[in-house]
């Protein structure tokens, strides 16, 4: 219901058990008169550790002119962003996902403290999207989201167009001689080339659009340039839009239903989005009260064409794809199967916010009625080695490695697989088996996508597969499967896998078995027991005793 006015918002009561409140915002440099209007907490995952958010002091700038012209006080604090990218490495890649749940609390724990009247999170890349959208939905107050843009791609003279994704591959090309160390370090050195979230479809600019479709932001918000006129634009009207929903008591989980959710998933699922999307996508699910589990994107993965692939997994990048219309012209094609009675921040229901949308190029962005493939970027598989399933991102696989039949090389930690790799002891039809890398196990269930982007520039990804109960980055191509349940610490079968064991992948009939007697299987079980615990203090200590499976979305459930 509509309010007449926001004069119920902030301090402005005649109370005087509120002076003390009121006292300390006089010491942040407040004015009475901004005391007394709406409060409006702006969260932000401003560092300069990660380029993704290196520019979003100066967006929250612009975010707090936009809040102050639809009369209100912003009031902003921060949360920490792990990038993926630099963290994946060794141990400290451990750290990343156990930060989505800390960020989740952070916000939380602020934003009820302070009683703001309404949020606007700003935000960008892997687990701080899906970080603020958990604890936002805790806070369950007027809530708009402002992503933070995409990198620009960069062309290199004598190169071509490279982003992120390519430099990983490129150590995969340089240990094969593929390319000398002038083409190497040209490609190190350029590829970044501003602000913003990695220019590739991985888990970043996946979350993004996955909260676009949602309709937590403004529409072209997940796609916009994080340098541009328009994110300026976008900045400031984000700051009024946030207004609007104050007034009209539009909470986050009036515009966060299970449709919605829904929403966003196919979305992500149309355009060959990141498979970290189960995670976060689940994590949403819980905290919204929704029985949800990764076998829910099996099955609207079978009903949701893929419209668009985008680098590593096609030559398309994120600045074509912005140009060609985006995430709306996305969600234009997908109409006839998305709910578009869903409100959104706008105001609006989606479909009101699509009337007039047009696809600018069909060639990047494939109808519905002739889609790139008849199902969506993802799959689920089961079997003996998971039988309570693995993820792959079978948009991104090679026709060659949809069904593979190989020997198993067993591996018990990512550094040991990639060294395998640089090593060169890995052969065709091998299938490489990463065990001890879930969310107990690992702790923190790395990402192996280093060692998924060498193999596909050592020119392995049409003969070598990879499975694991770790996860992958979002633009990880190739056989990658990942995710594998139940994980190897808590007794799943991957952990009973022995080199030279025959594995079969046949991704069509969603099928992953250990090609293993049983009788073989129950004595290997006898023998096996779990290894110790790693860590003794700090959060890597605490999260294998809270963290569920990553079934459930590697969820805190105590």
């Amino acid at each position: 219901m509509e309010k007449n006015s926001t004069s119920s918002y902030g301090l402005g009561k005649i109370d005087p058990r509120l002076a003390y409140k009121r006292a300390l915002y006089r010491g942040c440099g407040y004015s009475t008169e901004e005391i007394k209007k709406p409060h409006i907490g702006i969260a932000n995952s401003f560092t300069e550790a990660n380029p993704g958010h290196v520019h979003l002091r100066e967006l929250a700038e612009l975010v707090k002119q936009g809040v102050q012209k639809g009369g209100g006080t912003p009031i902003e604090f921060n949360t920490i962003a792990i990038c993926d990218g630099i963290a994946n490495s060794g141990s400290n890649s451990k750290y990343v996902l156990p930060s989505r749940d800390i960020i989740a609390a952070s916000i939380e724990c602020q934003v009820q403290a302070h009683n703001f009247d309404a949020l606007i999170c700003i935000c960008s890349c892997d687990k701080i999207i899906p970080g603020m959208v958990m604890g936002a939905i805790r806070c369950n107050l007027p809530t708009i989201f402002l992503t933070g843009g995409v990198m620009a791609p960069t062309e290199i003279p004598g190169i071509g167009i490279k982003v992120t994704s390519d430099i990983k591959e490129a150590i995969g090309e340089w240990n094969a001689g593929k390319i000398d160390d002038e083409t190497f370090a040209k490609i190190e050195t350029h590829t970044c080339s501003s602000p913003g979230a990695c220019n590739m479809m991985g888990t970043a600019n996946t979350m993004a659009s996955i909260v676009e479709g949602m309709g937590l932001s403004l529409p072209n918000c997940a796609m916009t340039p994080a340098i541009s006129k328009e994110r300026t634009k976008l900045a400031i009207e984000t700051g009024r839009q946030v207004m609007q929903l104050l007034k009209k008591s539009l909470k986050i989980t009036d515009i966060l239903s299970k449709s919605a959710l829904l929403n966003g998933i196919k979305l992500g699922l149309a355009i060959g989005g990141s498979s970290n999307m189960v995670l976060h996508c689940c994590a949403f699910a819980y905290e919204l009260g929704f029985d949800f589990s990764h076998e829910i994107f099996d099955e609207l993965s079978r009903t949701t064409p893929l419209l668009c692939k985008f680098k590593p997994a096609s030559n398309w990048n994120l600045s074509d794809y912005y140009l060609a219309g985006g995430i709306p012209a996305t969600l234009k094609e997908l109409e006839e199967i998305l709910d578009g009675d869903c409100i959104t921040v706008t105001g609006k229901y989606l479909k009101e916010n699509i009337t007039k949308v047009k696809n600018l190029n069909p060639s990047i962005i494939h109808s519905i009625d002739h889609p790139l493939n008849s199902e969506g970027g993802l799959a689920v598989l089961k079997g003996s080695l998971a039988p309570e399933g693995a993820i792959v991102k079978q948009s991104a696989v090679h026709p060659n490695m949809m069904v593979h039949t190989g020997p198993a090389k067993v591996f018990q930690s990512e550094e040991a697989v990639k060294d395998a790799l640089l090593s060169n002891q890995v052969q065709p039809g091998d299938v490489l088996v990463i065990q001890y890398e879930g969310p107990k196990g690992s702790p923190g269930m790395r990402e192996l996508s280093l060692p998924a982007a060498i193999l596909i520039g050592m020119g392995l990804g049409d003969s070598v597969a990879m499975i694991t109960d770790g996860r992958y980055s979002g633009a990880s191509r190739g056989p990658c499967i990942g995710h594998v349940c139940p994980e190897a610490q808590v007794g799943g079968p991957i952990g009973l896998v022995q080199n030279g064991d025959l594995i079969e992948i046949d991704i069509p009939n969603r099928k992953l078995n250990l090609m293993v007697s049983q009788e073989k299987l129950n004595l290997r079980r006898k023998e096996w027991q779990a290894p110790p615990s790693k860590f003794f203090r700090g959060i890597l200590a605490l999260y294998p005793k809270i963290v569920s499976s990553a079934k459930y979305g590697a969820i805190f459930r105590l």
